[in-house]
């Protein structure tokens, strides 16, 4: 299952059917799960954890250092959970010491090629990231969201659960769950309706969403008004706690308006 050209340092804990392809290199301090196909020329450095049944493309480099010039060699590390799709060039690096020491990608995640996953980013599951798109670092992408080509996420942003963007979008501030937003800088287009509809969620709910955004965003409310309001929806609407819950943390940027 490991191809003769490839070198692993025999530091490296390795599930005994993991299938590794030709000239790719595995440091000493990696470790990888059971059912985990590793593609030809691949890197993999680092104090780096890749769990069960991921499947890594040609020429991917995961677990190098932050592209930090703060980083001075501390042992930070990446985390990679199980059932992940990550393709061709994609790039992962490590976490820094000024943050919480760690880049995580959680489960289940579709990753596009020439993916750029930055130090201290935490992507969650279900998670599809387009070709090209570029994480900063300090990012958080929450689950099930949809982040197209070419998109770039401005450094500690955060995109929430559900949440999409289109194509080329440039994201400056955070993007609330269940949003749809586009352009550079992107600004707000609605909700994920068709995203939601895809994954169960009813017409009751996928209406009551649409509702909490107009407050959000289509009513005379400040945004601290608007934010009142839809913690209170969340007494009859369980849905809109994730969103209310995001709201109530968007400190450090805000939200794209």
């Amino acid at each position: 299952m490991i191809h003769q050209t490839a070198i692993i340092d025999p530091g490296a804990e390795i599930y005994a059917d993991v299938d590794i392809g030709p000239y790719s290199i595995i440091g000493k301090n990696v470790s990888i799960g059971s059912g985990t196909r590793i593609g030809a020329h691949v890197v993999i450095t680092g104090k780096t954890s890749i769990g069960a049944n991921n499947h890594i493309f040609h020429h991917v480099s995961l677990g190098e250092q932050p592209q930090d010039k703060k980083y001075a060699d501390e042992p930070t590390t990446l985390e990679i959970g199980d059932g992940n799709v990550i393709r061709e060039f994609c790039t992962f690096n490590t976490g820094t010491v000024q943050d919480k020491g760690k880049t995580v990608v959680g489960n289940r995640n579709w990753v596009m090629a020439y993916v750029h996953v930055a130090h201290d980013c935490a992507v969650g599951d279900d998670v599809i990231l387009a070709n090209c798109t570029q994480l900063a670092g300090h990012v958080e992408i929450g689950d099930f969201a949809m982040l197209g080509g070419f998109t770039g996420i401005h450094q500690f942003c955060r995109v929430g659960a559900h949440a999409l963007t289109g194509v080329g979008s440039v994201v400056l501030s955070d993007v609330p769950p269940y949003v749809t937003c586009n352009g550079n800088s992107a600004k707000p287009y609605g909700i994920n309706a068709e995203g939601l509809k895809r994954r169960g969620f009813t017409g009751e709910s996928i209406r009551t969403i649409r509702q909490a955004y107009k407050v959000l965003y289509r009513s005379s409310l400040s945004l601290e008004e608007a934010k009142d309001k839809i913690s209170q929806m969340v007494k009859d609407a369980s849905e809109l706690a994730i969103l209310s819950d995001f709201l109530s943390s968007s400190l450090s940027r805000s939200i794209i308006r």
